[in-house]
C-alpha cells in the first residue's frame, strides 16, 4: 500500500469526524481499510515465515517451512 492511499484513509477519517461522509466515501473508506489490513497481514506473514530458531541440539528449524506455506507449493 502506498503513502497516497494511507493519506486518503486518514483524510476520510478526519472528514468523518468533522462533517460526515457520503455513501460513496464510506464505501471507499471501507475498501481502503480492507486493502490496508491485507497488506499488514501479508507483511507480518512474510516476517514470521522468515524466522529460524536454533534448537538446543544445534539444529536450525525454519519456522516458515515448518508452519507457514514456504516451500510447500
Amino acid at each position: 500500500m502506498n503513502q497516497e492511499k494511507i493519506d486518503r484513509i486518514n483524510t476520510l477519517f478526519h472528514k468523518s469526524k468533522s462533517t460526515g461522509l457520503s455513501e460513496e466515501e464510506k464505501a471507499e473508506q471501507a475498501a481502503l481499510r480492507k486493502e490496508y489490513i491485507e497488506s499488514i497481514r501479508a507483511s507480518l506473514r512474510g516476517n514470521l515465515n522468515s524466522i529460524s530458531i536454533q534448537e538446543e541440539d544445534g539444529s536450525v528449524t525454519d519456522l516458515g517451512k515448518k508452519y507457514g506455506k514456504v516451500g510447500k507449493e
